[in-house]
């Protein structure tokens, strides 16, 4: 694409090579426009209609757009600005749009981005399972997915994710407290043997059903998080250390009917686990008692 024509706004020196001068698709996108920040793609947008249309062409290429890259902060036009011809996307992040981001918002993205490999809606309060059943619809290689304190996500729109997304590898459901037992068992029977990475953290309605299911489904299962699952115990635990060969952490603080008889099996296996051993809390204590700490060996 030839840069388009403007006035230079003062002389040039003879042999002098303008910015806008550069070839726009083999130098100044790969390897210039890669490099500058989205936050200053706004403000370089603003300075001529060419530096405009340079932009807007880098935008339309984009493959990650994350957000946060922009601020804190993103009003509604200049997502909508930013995202309006972008057609190749793999990874969309759109956490600090979550005060206002809604279905409006963020289907037409979605249609005009099939290729979506990773999207993160983290916080997203105003969506519906309308966008959840356009993401599931039409981004079929859809591998990861984060959905952490959408409280809209109930077991319908999980169904509807599980039937749909043959790809998906990791899933952050942490707070989604619509979520009863039966739509874990659902998705760890559509879609168990690809997970590998799941959280269902503060969810007081997941229990053992559910875990015991996701261990007997997810052979490949590496990370899972259910901290503050306060109905989970020690019978989901034991049934994650004889089905899940691969597993390497689990988080299980606040969930106190974890006995650590059933943690041990794991941590013998090098699985990475938030709670430490009761001998060695009780250790860590009475080293921070006064007078106890120059005798106690934590390699006990």
């Amino acid at each position: 694409m030839e840069p388009p024509m403007e006035p230079s706004g003062g002389e040039q020196e003879p042999g002098a090579v303008r910015f806008l001068d550069l070839p726009w698709e083999d130098v100044l996108l790969p390897h210039v426009l890669n490099r500058v920040p989205l936050r200053q793609l706004l403000r370089l947008q603003r300075v001529s209609r060419a530096f405009r249309s340079l932009v807007q062409l880098h935008l339309a290429g984009l493959r990650r757009f994350d957000a946060a890259q922009v601020g804190p902060q993103i009003p509604r036009a200049a997502l909508a600005r930013l995202l309006r011809d972008a057609e190749g996307l793999q990874e969309l992040a759109l956490a600090p749009c979550h005060e206002w981001l809604s279905d409006e918002d963020l289907v037409p993205v979605l249609a005009r981005n099939p290729q979506l490999r990773s999207v993160a809606l983290g916080g997203c309060g105003q969506l519906s399972r309308r966008a959840l059943g356009a993401l599931a619809e039409g981004c079929p290689r859809l591998q990861r997915l984060s959905l952490a304190h959408c409280d809209w996500v109930d077991g319908l729109a999980l169904r509807g994710l599980a039937d749909r997304c043959p790809a998906l590898e990791e899933l952050d459901l942490t707070a989604c407290r619509q979520l009863k037992d039966e739509a874990i068992v659902y998705l760890a029977q559509r879609r168990g043997a690809g997970l590998r990475s799941l959280s269902l953290a503060v969810n007081a309605n997941v229990g053992d059903a559910a875990v015991q299911e996701l261990a007997r489904n997810c052979p490949e299962l590496q990370h899972l998080d259910l901290t503050g699952c306060l109905r989970v115990g020690s019978d989901g635990v034991r049934t994650l250390a004889e089905y899940c060969p691969v597993l390497r952490s689990l988080r299980v603080r606040h969930c106190h009917h974890v006995a650590e008889s059933s943690l041990s099996r794991l941590r013998k296996r090098g699985v990475d686990i938030d709670v430490e051993p009761p001998l060695h809390q009780a250790l860590v204590l009475l080293q921070d008692m006064a007078g106890f700490a120059p005798f106690v060996n934590l390699q006990v």
